[in-house]
């Protein structure tokens, strides 16, 4: 989306105005930029590089299959975890050096909007700052490790909620909130208004470090499509930062501005890659990416407090995870490939369809596939006899087809990334007017 050069100068500076320019977010900004300079000169000049390590796929919806340099969005990530290293010095700097009155005492630290003065450092925040970095490091090392070794899913699965335990580890010893809310109208059946999910919480955060990073790697096949929906995921959550801290209570500022300082890097450097992926792409950003991004947002979702908020935004990739459910637990044939089909002649691509012929589905799905074929859920062919031979490929993209006919690539990845951005739109919305409706309040306007 060309559009995207605006929003995302733009959302910055909206953010920068909205933190009442917070140190921590102007750095943040700065380095931002310094991010996205460096991954936009680097990646055009590696691709040689990795086609020689074999890190290389061809295009299959471009005339001729290009051979296209894979991977390539480990760069963006270690560019990433450059910068946000970087930053540490800049970000704690007014809590190391701080006015003193001489002896070696620390007087109080320079204080900002919605900030207490203290004489302490804080080491709650650079804890969890660093089991951030130590988290998203785990996980790109396990998405090097599926481009470099290609691993099954059902070994690859689970990994990321190992790199996430420290990120757990340090949830738990500074915040330890286990508790959620009970709805109003159901406060009065179950005589309490909070329960306390205990160590379930833990399994649910857990999940979160899993279900994330898949569900960026499930919804990709199109040019410019995994960076772009984690462009639009990004700027969904900053705009959600920005609207708390300039309406919400003081007390979340803090969860939001440290929001910011982790998506800010990531947005910048994903534009760099989303210059050189989008299409015509020059590089693929492979697995890498795809696990490192969902991971920057499940930390920032339970870091942040708002995980609930975070997974809303995820509603596209929650559809498209359900939707293929039939097929990832092969209830219905599943190919290795479940791309859109391109068609040389006219340089459109159309819907993928699974052959029910060869291996036909199991037998008790047979009445759920023409149900969502009359709800245009899926395109079912049948032969002359009556006998169904193949159903559409059961993902978002293909049923973008099924909805709206063949596209262009190019064409078709922008109207997935519109719908991302009006279905985040309407959930940011509906989070916080259901909130009212469900829980007598919404935290966004809360003061107490």
């Amino acid at each position: 989306m060309s559009s995207f050069r605006y929003l995302v100068p733009l959302t910055t500076i909206l953010l920068i105005c909205c933190s009442k320019q917070h140190s921590a977010i102007l750095y943040a900004s700065t380095f931002s930029l310094f991010g996205y300079i460096a991954a936009n000169w680097m990646i055009p000049r590696v691709g040689n590089a990795f086609i020689k390590i074999g890190l290389f796929g061809k295009d299959m919806s471009k005339p001729g299959r290009p051979v296209i340099p894979e991977s390539v969005g480990a760069i963006s990530a270690g560019i990433y975890i450059l910068v946000m290293l970087l930053c540490i010095p800049f970000m704690f700097y007014k809590y190391m050096v701080t006015a003193t009155s001489g002896g070696g005492y620390r007087d109080i630290s320079v204080v900002e909007a919605g900030e207490q003065p203290t004489s302490f450092f804080p080491h709650d925040k650079l804890s969890e700052y660093l089991s951030s970095i130590l988290c998203l490091e785990s996980t790109i090392l396990l998405g090097v490790a599926d481009d470099l070794f290609d691993l099954r899913w059902r070994h690859k699965f689970f990994l990321p909620s190992i790199g996430a335990i420290p990120l757990l580890i340090v949830y738990y010893v500074d915040f330890g909130a286990t508790h959620v809310l009970v709805p109003g109208f159901l406060q009065n059946w179950v005589q309490i208004p909070l329960i306390d999910l205990g160590a379930f919480y833990y399994v649910y955060m857990g999940a979160m470090t899993i279900f994330c990073p898949n569900a960026i790697n499930i919804l990709a096949g199109v040019n410019g499509l995994e960076v772009g929906q984690s462009i639009v995921l990004s700027l969904l959550a900053l705009i959600n930062d920005g609207i708390y801290m300039t309406l919400g209570h003081p007390n979340t500022w803090e969860n939001h501005r440290f929001s910011a300082m982790l998506i800010l890097p990531f947005l910048w450097v994903s534009m760099a890659l989303y210059n050189w992926n989008r299409w015509p792409a020059k590089v693929f950003v492979g697995d890498t990416y795809c696990y490192f991004a969902g991971m920057v947002f499940a930390v920032v979702g339970i870091l942040g407090h708002f995980s609930k908020t975070m997974l809303l935004l995820f509603l596209p990739q929650i559809v498209n995870f359900l939707y293929s459910v039939p097929q990832l637990f092969h209830i219905v044939p599943c190919p290795r490939h479940r791309l859109p089909r391109f068609n040389e002649k006219d340089g459109l691509l159309y819907p993928s369809r699974a052959n029910l012929q060869e291996t036909p589905a199991k037998g008790f799905f047979i009445p759920i596939l023409k149900l969502l074929n009359f709800f245009k859920l899926i395109d079912l062919e049948y032969d002359d006899k009556g006998q169904l031979v193949s159903c559409t490929n059961m993902t978002l993209i293909n049923l973008t087809l099924v909805w709206f006919g063949p596209r262009r690539e190019d064409k078709l990845c922008r109207l997935i990334l519109r719908l991302q951005f009006g279905v985040g739109i309407l959930a940011l919305i509906a989070r916080h007017a259901l909130g009212k409706v469900l829980f007598g309040h919404d935290n966004l306007w809360t003061i107490d």
